[in-house]
């Protein structure tokens, strides 16, 4: 059964795509970057900045969320959008990655992972049926199935096991998904860690079992950055033309514009906000790191061509006090000036794309970022 198409592809410029995802409760954008809220909040923003700087959706958590407050809790009280105040769209990961980077006493076998939470060691069981009625009971626009993640490096046979297994358990992700409402969407995600043949067998296996978009999973785990673009080529062709392709987990701007060069629409990454709260900034000219002395004096702002008022208004002295200082206005402002940027990034190239320069722009982006960030006089 071939199942609804809720993209459209409105352009492209060689493997670069620009496009629109029409889910229940908006359009989304496309390339698009997914700013991270993991347990339902933007660490240090309010979602109203979230929503200024251009986001047209974003990422919360199936691990996180069952953990606490729990899935059915939340859909008590009205759902993930009510119960956050985030009135856009949203897409629920499904807790594998989590699961393999911060459970405790992990098992997998064929019917389900089981592990102890982080947060109290209770145990739990996560099947990809119940990974799937989680994020129904959250309400999110777009659930992800249920994968093992293997971080890299690792052998080929474990590489190979766990992506056997996650095309089975998006088999049965499928099945469960099945009388989903109306308009939401089910993405599979392709494993297949840095072997070539595995990547095609995988995304030739998820596009056999049909879902509305396609993921490129388990990348950006531990690979140098080669590596992960290599396995991008790997994959993406075998993904179909018509629906959305998400590239989970990813990453730095350089990682995003090399990745939508080849063919992906979709990101998520904690990136900007993690590390605006520990002083990095990310600029037109690269990234600039607060902490270091050179900015105690510095009386100019981060970049006083940008359009987002923080990145204008506060001089990199302030900034660089407020890191110091440890004050947490520090980290607010930094972790908004970097949803901004990546925002305006992800803006500019579905212009260029439209405008077939993306080529032009790619280049011409690499090369402000490779001067780097120029001291004062």
């Amino acid at each position: 059964m071939t199942l609804p198409n809720h993209f459209e592809l409105l352009g492209r410029d060689g493997e670069a795509r620009t496009g629109r995802l029409t889910t229940p409760h908006g359009v989304v954008r496309t390339p698009a970057f997914m700013p991270v809220g993991t347990a339902g909040a933007m660490k240090g923003l309010h979602w109203r900045e979230v929503r200024d700087a251009g986001s047209d959706i974003v990422l919360g958590n199936t691990y996180h969320l069952m953990l606490r407050p729990g899935a059915e809790r939340i859909a008590a009280l009205g759902g993930l959008q009510r119960f956050t105040g985030w009135d856009g769209p949203m897409l629920t990961d499904s807790g594998g990655f989590q699961v393999m980077s911060l459970a405790q006493l992990r098992k997998v076998s064929e019917h389900a992972v089981t592990f102890r939470s982080h947060i109290d060691g209770a145990s739990f069981e996560l099947s990809p049926e119940r990974a799937i009625e989680i994020q129904r009971l959250l309400g999110s626009d777009i659930a992800m199935q249920l994968d093992e993640c293997v971080r890299l490096p690792a052998s080929r046979d474990d590489i190979e096991r766990a992506m056997q297994l996650s095309l089975r358990w998006g088999e049965r992700s499928r099945l469960a998904f099945a009388d989903a409402p109306s308009g939401t969407m089910l993405f599979g995600i392709a494993q297949g860690g840095d072997v070539p043949e595995l990547r095609r067998a995988s995304a030739r296996g998820i596009v056999d079992t049909g879902f509305h978009g396609y993921a490129i999973g388990g990348l950006a785990v531990g690979e140098p950055q080669s590596v992960m673009l290599a396995m991008i080529e790997e994959a993406a062709p075998f993904l179909p033309e018509d629906r959305p392709r998400y590239l989970m987990g990813v990453g730095t701007p350089e990682d995003m514009l090399e990745a939508v060069a080849r063919g992906i629409d979709m990101f998520d990454c904690v990136m900007p906000t993690r590390n605006g709260r520990h002083g990095l900034a990310f600029t037109r000219r690269g990234p600039v790191n607060l902490r270091n002395a050179r900015h105690a004096d510095d009386p100019r702002p981060l970049d006083d061509e940008s359009d987002w008022p923080s990145t204008r208004n506060y001089s990199r002295a302030y900034l660089h006090h407020l890191v110091k200082s440890g004050e947490t206005l520090g980290a607010m402002l930094l972790s908004e000036i970097n949803i901004a940027y990546y925002q305006r990034l992800m803006r500019d190239v579905r212009a260029a794309i439209s405008e077939s320069s993306f080529e032009d722009f790619r280049v011409a982006t690499r090369d402000l970022w490779s001067r780097g960030d120029i001291a004062p006089r």
